[in-house]
This record gives C-alpha cells, structure tokens and sequence, in this order.
C-alpha cells in the first residue's frame, strides 16, 4: 500500500440554499503558502517514486524520443515580401519560426527556445503590420495565459524598446504602422495572480512611442463590462471589429468605420445568444458567420451603413451540416463537419459554388485562409491513421497538391479506423471512432484507452497522434467518442450537454464504454478513460459514478469542484455550459450531485487513478486538482493507487516542452501497464 502524505483536513463549511457543505482542503486554493508548497513536493516525490519502480518506463520515454525526432513543418504564411514558416527539427523544445525571401534560403527569424533556459517560455502569438514591416509577438512564462507582448522591426530583427505587459486572451491588431489593438485584464490585485478572479476584459489602443499607461480604452471596461472582447481589423483596415462574451458561448458583434472621421462603434448584434464573426468585407459589404436561426450555421450579408440583423442577406445557407467558414484567395471556403470529419466547398464571393475540395479521405481539414491577392493556400489534412500533411490549394483551379508530409516513421496499412454509432442510455446516436491494429483479435483482454470532451461546442475530430501510436503498437486501442456537449452537430448537440443537461455527457461516455466491453474490444480490466480539462471532469464524474467500468482513470488538468470553479481566474465564463451554484437552488442541487469534488465517498474501490496538472495554470486552477486528489486519497478503499502528477512551472497545456510532453506521456502509458498487469515491448 502507498503511504500517501498527510493532507491537512480544516473544519470549513458553507452554506447553499440551507444546504452545510465541507471543504476541508480548501486551504490547496492557497497556491502561494508553504503549506501548499510542501504538500505538492511531498506528492510529486511519492508520485515520482512509484513511476521510478516501472521497469519499462524509461523504455516507452525512449519510443517516444525516437518517434517524436522527425522535422516538423507548419503551413506557410505571407507577410510583406517574406514568406514564414514554423519549424522543429525534431524534439526542439519550441518551435522555431523561420522566414525566406524569394530565391533565398530560409532564416531564423524568431527562436522561442532562446526565451528560456528549460524551453518554459514560449510564444503565444505573433502579430505582423500589413506591409510586414513590423511585428508583435506574445511571449508566456511557465504556461500561463497572461503575457507579455514585444514589438520587433521586422526587416532587422531589433527590438523596439517599449513592450506591452499583462496582456490576456488577445489577439494583437495593427493599424497600419501607427500601432495596434490589444486585450487585457487588470492583474488581480489580492491573491494569485494565478488564481485570482479576472472579470472585465478591456479592448486598448497603442501608439507606438508611447507609454503604455496612455493607451487608448476602446471597449470595455467598468462602464461596458464583459468577461472576453477582442478586436480585430478587416484586410483592408477599414473596420475594427469588437466581439464582446460574458461567457464561452454567444457573443455580442461591433463594428467600427475608421475611414469615416468622428463614425462611431456601430452595433450588429446586441446580444448573448448566438455566435458572429465577420469573415471579410468587400467594400461596404460585410460578410458575417452566424448560427442566429440556423443552428448548424450559415454565411450571410450585409452594407456597413446599416448591418443590424432585419437586413442581413443569406449568402450560404444552412445545411443538415456543421458550417465553419474562412476567406482566402478572394473566395469563401465552407468546411463542413459530417459525422465529425470534414467536407470543405469553395464558393465565390457571390455564393456561387466553384468545388468541393477532394481531401484524401475521412479525416479533418484545417486552414483555407489567406490574404485576398495570394492565389494559393495551404491547408493541413490528418486521421488517426494519416500523420498531418500540408498541402497547397490553387483557388482558380480547386486543386490540391501535396506541400509537405510528414516524417514520422508510420506504417498506416498496419492499422485500422473505423468509426462505430452506438445508442446512449436514452437512445441518442453517438459517433466514436476505434483504431487499433490489423488482425487485433478481439478477446476483450486488450488495452484500451476511451477519450473525450464533451463540451463547450468544442468538436473531437480525426487526428494523427504519437501518443496514441506507442498504446496501439502494443496492441493497444484508442477509441475517440463525439458526445453530446461538443459541437459535432451543431448547438442542439452542444445544448444537450450544458447546465441541467450535464449528465447526458456523463451518460454518453458510459455508454461508449459499455459497448467496447460489450463488443469484446476490451474488458473493465483493461479500459482506462482520459480526457483533459472539461474532459478531466467528465473522466472524474464517470469513474465516480461507474468506477467497476474502468480499471484506470486520466482526469488531467480537470473542473473538478463544481460548486466553487467561478470564483477562479475566468472560470466565470464557463458559465453557460455549467450553471453556478449561486445561480438557483435546482442548479446548486444538479451541480452538488455530480461534482467529481463532492461526489466521492468512502469505502469505494475507485480505479487506479493519475491525476495530472500544472502549478502555474491560470485556466482550470491546480486546487481542483489538488482538492480532489487529497479526498480521494482519503476515501479510496483498495489497492489501487491514488496518484497526482504536479508539472512545475508549467501551465493548462499550451506552449508546454517537448521535453515536458514526453515524460507526462511515458509516465501515464508507464502506469497504464502496470495497472493492467501488462508489459511493455520494446519495438
């Protein structure tokens, strides 16, 4: 038996609706005390300690060495007379990004593994000015969301002295070269500043040469408060465009004339309720995305002068299916989601349909945006069973010719996909897609690994994974399941998974579980359930719920005190997909059930658990995890271990090291093994 450390138990408690709650390791929220210091030191060496008793550890580290070094090429994009690339050369802890000029070889333009000894810093976005003279780039410290933004003439490469701080969660937009737009928060001014509640995000304008304490206040604020705004141009600059969110569905749209001396900030949608970008202008003609009366969306438009919504025009309706849309090449690409894999169509700016883009086959398509002149684009194309491979698209033609594929050493006719529909507990058909080697005998005694999410519209959609490759060269299975919550089906699908619908999500995952069990794929001693983030909730509720179903759980980085993730950092935003237990006292109850923090009880064999997060990530907060494992460290009946893996200065996932990313994996195939009673062979 593991002799876990000593996790101090307080006598706190709190009221909801008449209803005494405890929350006796509510101290862990205290990311800053020694207290909570020493206790993820103490965890992570017993952690530590028991990986380090695996014989094969350092063996599947090594596999994943081995097929992580091959180069590693993202899309090109234009910026001024210099085409940019990203490139890794193959377990580079950054990525580098590299620039070449026509008839030259590439050069190092920005090295992000420069920014830190240990890799931990990364760039966290990059911004160029329309002629690509200058150009912004975000850099973040050990993962966190806030950063920092640094202003760089391109052409040198030399740093212009003033940088922008505390940025978070924006985007950076140039007007001309006179300066840019940017978000951020005020630094939360008690507490963390990992932890502490960020509320009223604010939309500034910077000139460059200035202070920026004289920044411009363009939107947001105290006297307009919303929780998430950004701001963008249109290619041409003519319009700044503002979308403003209280929370992670439906947004408000704004647009700004800045051509048009003294216009002011138009209103295009006043609203909560639906879903708005604007895609590109022609003109005064703007062309929108939306869901508003289309659920599955559709592009439409509309003359600046009056773009309220009783003059929209329907430019590409909606279909039976999930529209997303970009611009490129002077023409509108429609990528559609059918059963969760892509469907890209190309339209002209009229709405007239030019092609259907041939893809090579089930799978997802990424990109098809680019600036109105260029005649070709890049767009990446991936499965499970197809490593990602950029190729280059010709608007005038439609046709597509391989740019750059990949180098991983991968064999995809020694493995199957396929996908599967099974009927959750109340009949709804789910998609989940199973891949697993050739021939694999289906005796219920192999390895399996059944992932998802499950909310926040967010779609689960075929891609190449080195993670999942070293489970199925072990025989192993990974099984993708779409469920409700995400967005595979457009917001009736998302709206089945949010709020008093929760437990559908819960209920879809179980039932993906029941049919590998009950189709032989595998048995509950050798099922594990991963899922990160909103999906670390979903791992956490099921294994609670159903802990006979699996024989190992992930919850990694994971929502996981339901009654109490608003009051951290932005938390508040995940509102509409969750409820609060301030809300009512019906959703207090729904939220108390289920809440993976509160739900656990004593004298219960709960699978064999890896609890994995960070200690500097500002997004979903290390004390849900840190609260969770100590409880369930408490209660758990039986051998099976209870373990929480705390990654140092590191975040919610974003920016993370390679060599960061191979030991979190080596160590959860590491425990997955061991806990089926398996072992590995080397390949």
């Amino acid at each position: 038996m593991i002799k876990y450390p000593f996790s101090k138990s307080d006598n706190i408690q709190e009221e909801y609706f008449n209803t005494m709650v405890a929350d006796p390791f509510r101290w862990l929220e205290d990311d800053r005390s020694e207290e909570t210091k020493t206790w993820v030191k103490e965890q992570n060496l017993v952690t530590q300690a028991f990986l380090s008793e695996i014989p094969f550890r350092k063996a599947i580290g090594e596999r994943l060495r081995k097929l992580m070094d091959y180069e590693k090429i993202s899309r090109p994009f234009i910026e001024g007379s210099y085409t940019y690339f990203y490139k890794n050369s193959g377990l580079q802890n950054q990525s580098v990004l590299y620039r070449q000029a026509e008839g030259s070889e590439p050069e190092v333009f920005l090295d992000p593994n420069s920014f830190s000894e240990d890799g931990s810093t990364a760039l966290a976005g990059i911004s160029f000015s329309k002629d690509g003279s200058l150009v912004a780039y975000q850099t973040s410290k050990g993962g966190s969301d806030w950063t920092t933004a640094y202003i760089m003439d391109a052409e040198s490469k030399r740093l212009i002295a003033e940088q922008i701080v505390n940025l978070k969660f924006s985007d950076i937009a140039w007007r001309g070269n006179e300066g840019f737009y940017y978000s951020s928060y005020d630094k939360p001014v008690e507490g963390s500043q990992l932890s502490g509640k960020t509320e009223q995000h604010k939309l500034y304008y910077h000139k460059l040469g200035t202070a920026q304490a004289d920044d411009e206040l363009v939107f947001g604020g105290a006297a307009f408060p919303r929780r998430y705004i950004s701001g963008g141009l249109t290619e041409d600059e003519r319009f700044l465009v503002i979308t403003a969110a209280n929370s992670t569905s439906g947004n408000e749209l704004y647009v700004l004339d800045l051509l048009q001396t003294g216009s002011e900030i138009q209103t295009i949608v006043g609203d909560f309720e639906k879903n708005h970008y604007i895609l590109q202008n022609v003109g005064d003609r703007l062309y929108i995305y939306t869901n508003l009366n289309a659920p599955n969306g559709k592009v439409v438009t509309v003359d600046c002068k009056a773009p309220q919504v009783e003059h929209w025009t329907d430019l590409i309706p909606e279909t039976a299916d999930v529209l997303t849309a970009s611009t490129g090449g002077g023409k509108l690409f429609a990528n559609y989601l059918k059963d969760a894999v892509s469907m890209v169509v190309q339209y002209d700016m009229e709405g007239q349909k030019e092609f259907v883009v041939e893809l090579p086959g089930p799978g997802t398509a990424v990109g098809f945006e680019s600036k109105i002149f260029e005649k070709d684009l890049y767009y990446t194309f991936t499965s499970y069973l197809y490593p990602a491979t950029i190729f280059r698209y010709h608007v005038e033609s439609g046709l597509s010719v391989e740019y750059k594929k990949s180098a991983v050493d991968f064999d995809p006719s020694a493995y199957t996909s396929e996908q599967v529909f099974y009927p959750s507990n109340d009949g709804t058909r789910i998609p989940m897609i199973i891949t697993y080697k050739k021939g694999l005998e289906l005796n219920g005694r192999n390895p399996t690994v059944i992932y998802g999410y499950g909310g926040f519209n967010v779609s689960l959609t075929p891609a190449f994974s080195i993670a999942a490759l070293v489970l199925l060269e072990q025989g192993g299975i990974y099984a993708v399941a779409n469920l409700r919550g995400g967005g595979e089906y457009g917001e009736s699908w998302h709206l089945a998974g949010t709020r008093f619908n929760k437990q559908q999500v819960f209920d879809d995952f179980i039932a993906g579980a029941e049919y590998l069990i009950e189709n032989k794929y595998t048995s509950e001693n050798y099922l594990a359930s991963m899922g990160g983030s909103n999906g670390g909730l979903l791992v956490a509720a099921t294994m609670i719920q159903r802990p006979d179903l699996f024989r190992v759980a992930f919850p990694a980085v994971g929502v996981l005190d339901m009654l109490r993730y608003h009051k951290f950092t932005a938390g508040a935003g995940w509102s509409f997909d969750y409820g609060t237990s301030e809300d009512s006292k019906e959703m207090f109850e729904y939220l108390y059930a289920y809440s993976p923090l509160h739900a656990l009880r004593t004298g219960v064999a709960y699978p064999a658990t890896l609890i994995t997060t960070a200690d500097h990530d500002d997004r979903v907060v290390p004390a849900h995890s840190f609260k969770f494992a100590a409880t369930l460290q408490g209660v758990q009946s039986g051998p099976n271990p209870v373990l929480i893996r705390i990654e140092t200065n590191a975040g919610h996932g974003a920016g993370k090291p390679t060599d960061k990313i191979i030991e979190e994996i080596a160590d959860k195939w590491s425990f997955l093994f061991r806990m089926m009673g398996l072992t590995y062979q080397p390949v």
